[in-house]
């Protein structure tokens, strides 16, 4: 029984060995091969990642195979245990700022319309607001998501097809402006000026770098991105702590078998 223990809680333990391998080695490449902003931002996040997850199942390796102490499982099981509570943590932060409603009420907003100032207050300031907003208005123009717009002869063909919230807000002007459609990523102003006096309408611009990556609708299609990420991320968050939590069981289990307790004792 204590072998079939062993092989299962060693094979569960070499995945995020191959995944902490892998994060390592993604950050690595990101390092030498200088990378874009948006993967120098991640690039540090996925070494740590990396790292705890090796250092996690070389821990376990050794306390499996290592028959005359115990030391390594219990090192082990604490650093298990600070994981679940960071999981727990970072969870409950991610269904917080990815809840509209919710987010409002901590951050003092009142119910009202869909604004950029009715996301939660975290994800402004992250990444809107302080001077932030550079940075993710450079990942968007790495990323190109404007140029997989279809170009139609026809606004009405153009319009037709299925935007992204980001490509919505950063690909083209409001609608409202009453720009004349050229194509996809070129639009002209009426002799008389945008149609509403709105911010964004003059923020527009022609050049593909620039386009409407400056706009209040920009933002808040990034922000509304942002917040479905959250939830993914919370819900996928709470799938690893399931997972974590039986292989913390078989490592408790493996643990009292190798020192059973006089209690234990057949």
């Amino acid at each position: 029984m204590v072998r079939v223990s062993n092989a299962i809680f060693n094979c569960i333990n070499l995945i995020p060995l191959v995944l902490g391998l892998f994060a390592v080695a993604v950050s690595v490449y990101f390092s030498r091969g200088g990378g874009t902003v948006c993967q120098s931002s991640v690039r540090n996040p996925l070494l740590i990642i990396g790292l705890i997850f090796i250092v996690v199942s070389v821990f376990a390796f050794l306390g499996s195979c290592l028959k005359n102490t115990n030391i390594f499982l219990t090192i082990y099981s604490i650093l298990l245990i600070l994981i679940i509570l960071v999981l727990f943590y970072v969870t409950f932060f991610a269904l917080v700022i990815s809840n509209k409603a919710l987010s409002k009420q901590i951050a003092g907003f009142g119910v009202g319309s869909i604004r950029i100032k009715d996301y939660s207050k975290w994800l402004k300031n992250k990444y809107v607001d302080n001077g932030h907003w550079e940075e993710a208005q450079s990942c968007l123009i790495d990323s190109h998501i404007c140029k997989t717009l279809h170009n139609d002869k026809h606004l009405l063909g153009f319009l037709k097809q299925k935007f992204s919230m980001i490509q919505s807000g950063c690909c083209k002007p409001p609608i409202y402006c009453k720009f004349e459609y050229k194509n996809s990523t070129f639009w002209e102003m009426p002799e008389s000026g945008p149609d509403v006096p709105d911010s964004d309408c003059l923020t527009w611009s022609n050049d593909q770098n620039k386009l409407c990556f400056d706009c209040k609708s920009c933002k808040g299609g990034f922000l509304f991105d942002l917040r479905k990420q959250w939830r993914f991320l919370a819900f996928v968050n709470l799938g690893i702590l399931v997972i974590i939590l039986v292989v913390f069981n078989i490592g408790c289990s493996v643990r009292r078998r190798r020192n059973p307790t006089p209690d234990d004792a057949p």
